[in-house]
């Protein structure tokens, strides 16, 4: 399983807030630019962040983003599920591909139970935790450039 740049992009904007102290309101174009991703992907990954409460966005002067409570304590599959769009579907497509095995085929309930299993795995780490050493020093090495 390859998550999309848009899950990449989202996670890098949550670690790089976890790092900030509490209260930092960062603009969304220093956070493009010290996690090294496009202004407009970083722009709609706040957006996504945003909605779903673990990110406060304001906008105008004295505006940013900031982590709130409930995005530090976030479990990171409940993240990479919402990034990713992930709506308990299959993993492949059987019907579109007329395969003849659709009606007994065993591989599919596996790579359910695989994913169910990847999902259970990334619950176990918080967002705050990604933010620990020795990531955390990354990040403020580069954020003081």
């Amino acid at each position: 399983m390859r998550l999309t740049g848009f899950s990449d992009v989202g996670l890098r904007i949550l670690i790089r807030l976890a790092v900030a102290e509490d209260g930092d309101r960062l603009s969304t174009r220093d956070i493009a630019a010290e996690m090294q991703v496009s202004y407009a992907h970083a722009t709609k990954a706040c957006a996504h962040l945003s909605a779903r409460g673990w990110i406060e966005a304001d906008r105008g002067r004295g505006g940013g983003v900031t982590l709130t409570a409930s995005g530090r304590a976030a479990a990171l599959g409940d993240v990479v599920r919402s990034l990713e769009g992930d709506d308990d579907g299959e993993l492949i497509d059987c019907a579109g591909l007329g395969c003849p095995l659709r009606s007994a085929c065993r591989l599919r309930s596996a790579l359910a139970t695989a994913r169910a299993a990847f999902y259970a795995s990334l619950n176990t780490v918080t967002v705050a935790s990604l933010a620990q050493p020795p990531t955390r020093a990354v990040v403020l090495e580069l954020t003081n450039r």
